[in-house]
């Protein structure tokens, strides 16, 4: 049936490769992963930012001097804040 396939689909135009989960086109734009632009934000301004890009992702503030998992999420971006309350690094998904 594969051959069936191929044979029937290589008449007249080539057989082009099948892409799953990727969009084709000269206008896609990769998913954001990370937001260096928001170093030195609140976590309110950053959160606000992120979430129009990624609306679905979960905000994690981490406070200066703790422990978090070395799991990755992809579900989740963590905002870890200096001592005055500011992101101290670029936020990324993980």
């Amino acid at each position: 049936m594969a051959d069936n396939q191929q044979t029937e689909s290589s008449g007249n135009q080539p057989v082009l490769p099948r892409t799953y989960g990727v969009l084709l086109g000269s206008n896609t734009v990769p998913p954001k992963m990370e937001w260096p632009e928001l170093v030195g934000l609140t976590p309110d301004e950053a959160e606000k930012k992120i979430k129009e890009d990624k609306p679905r992702v979960q905000i994690q503030v981490v406070q200066p001097n703790s422990f978090v998992t070395m799991d990755f999420n992809q579900g989740r971006v963590r905002l870890f804040l200096d001592t005055s309350g500011k992101v101290e690094r670029p936020p990324r998904i993980g």
